[in-house]
C-alpha cells in the first residue's frame, strides 16, 4: 500500500499512515458516548485492553503522545521538582517545553548512547537533599528511543536503571510510543517491558495506523488524578469512540505486521549501503527507523532532490536524514526508495 503524496514513497515518519478500509468500517460503526462523563463504551474497551496488554490497572485514552507523556509528568511531580530525561528524548527534545511549561519542573538530562543510560549514570547526577537543589522525582525511559534510530533499550538495561530509581525513591515512566516495535522485535511481550514503570504511555497513530491517539496507563488512583489533569490541558473528549475504534482495530490486528516494516526498514539500510555517497550501518537497524549519512551533498539538499524523485525522507541533521518505514509503504517500494536514493547520492 503506497502513501500517495502526488505519488511519492513517504518515508518520513510513521505518523503519515492513513486508515485502512477495515479501521474506517470500525469508526463509522462505533457506539459512543460522552467520555468525559466515562460513558463512551468504545472508549472503555480500548483502555481496557490498552491496560491489560501492559499489565496495568487503568489506562487512560489521550488524544496524543506528548498529552500522555506531560500528564505522566504532571501527575507524578509539582512544580520546582526535577525529571531525569536522556538528552535527545521525545519528552525533553520534541515536545515544546512542555515539562517547564505545563509542570513547572526542570529536565536534569543524561547522556545516553543512541537515548540509552544506566543505572550508575542516573546515580551520577543525583543532587543531595538541600533546599538549594530541586527535588529529583521521576526518571523517563524512551523505548524504542526515536533519535537513537529506532534503538531498543535492553530489557536488562531497563532493569539496572530501575533498580537505581527504586533506591532513591524516584518514580519510572515509560515513553513507549513505539513500544509495539520493540515487542513485535524482540517477542517479549508489552506487559514484560512495562513491567518495571509506574507509569507507561504508548501510541496507537504511529506504527498501528490509527488516525489518532494515545494512552497513559498505571494504577486507577495515579490515573483519576491524571484525567483531572488531561481536562486542565484540554484533552477531555467527548464521543471519542469514533477515533477510540480507530485504535482499538489498530491494536487488535496492526501489532504483528510491525515485523514487516522491520523487515523493509533492513531491507532499505543493506540497499543503500551499496551506494556511493552514504553511510549506514544496517546492523543498528532495530526497528523501523534508518538514520543514514550523506557525504557528497548536505541532507537538505539531498532531501529536496529526493522530493523530486517521488521520494519523501527527513533531514535530522545538516549530514543526517532519517527514512522510517510504516503501513503505506511496501516492499516494492522500498526498492523503488533505494534506486532514487542512488541516483541521488552517485550522481
Amino acid at each position: 500500500m503506497t502513501n500517495n503524496i502526488h505519488g511519492s514513497i513517504d518515508l518520513r515518519s510513521d505518523t503519515i499512515t492513513k486508515p485502512t478500509p477495515s479501521m474506517r468500517e470500525a469508526m463509522a460503526a462505533a457506539e459512543v458516548g460522552d467520555d468525559v462523563f466515562g460513558e463512551d463504551p468504545t472508549v472503555r474497551e480500548l483502555e481496557a485492553e490498552t491496560a491489560a496488554l501492559l499489565g496495568k490497572e487503568a489506562a487512560l485514552f489521550t488524544a496524543s503522545g506528548t498529552m500522555a507523556n506531560q500528564l505522566a509528568i504532571r501527575s507524578h511531580t509539582e512544580p520546582g521538582d526535577e525529571i531525569l530525561v536522556e538528552a535527545y528524548a521525545h519528552i525533553y527534545y520534541y515536545e515544546g517545553g512542555g515539562p517547564a511549561a505545563l509542570s513547572g519542573v526542570s529536565c536534569r538530562c543524561l547522556q545516553g548512547e543512541r537515548g540509552v543510560f544506566s543505572g550508575a549514570d542516573v546515580e551520577s547526577v543525583l543532587r543531595p537533599s538541600d533546599p538549594h537543589f530541586p527535588r529529583s522525582r521521576l526518571v523517563c525511559i524512551e523505548n524504542t528511543h526515536n533519535r537513537g534510530g529506532g534503538k531498543i533499550w535492553p530489557l536488562e538495561r531497563i532493569e539496572d536503571v530501575a533498580r537505581a530509581a527504586r533506591k532513591h525513591g524516584l518514580q519510572l515512566h515509560l515513553d513507549g510510543a513505539r513500544l509495539w516495535n520493540a515487542a513485535a522485535a524482540t517477542g517479549i511481550a508489552e506487559k514484560q517491558w512495562a513491567a518495571p514503570f509506574d507509569t507507561v504511555s504508548v501510541c496507537f497513530s504511529k506504527g498501528l495506523g490509527a488516525p489518532v491517539g494515545s494512552a497513559l496507563a498505571g494504577s486507577k488512583e495515579f490515573l483519576a488524578r491524571a484525567k483531572r489533569f488531561r481536562k486542565m490541558f484540554g484533552g477531555g473528549m467527548r464521543q471519542a469512540g469514533i477515533i477510540a475504534a480507530g485504535a482499538l482495530y489498530a491494536l487488535r490486528n496492526h501489532r504483528a505486521r510491525l515485523s514487516e516494516d522491520h523487515a523493509n526498514a533492513q531491507a532499505l539500510a543493506e540497499g543503500i549501503a551499496r551506494c556511493k555517497g552514504i553511510e549506514v550501518s544496517p546492523s543498528e537497524v532495530e526497528t523501523n527507523m534508518v538514520r543514514f549519512r550523506v557525504t557528497e551533498v548536505p541532507a537538505e539538499e539531498a532531501v529536496e532532490r529526493l522530493r523530486l524523485r517521488g521520494v519523501l525522507v527527513l533531514a535530522a541533521d545538516r549530514l543526517t536524514i532519517r527514512a522510517v518505514t510504516n503501513l503505506m509503504v511496501s516492499t516494492e517500494d522500498i526498492h523503488r526508495a533505494v534506486n532514487a536514493i542512488a541516483k541521488v547520492t552517485e550522481g
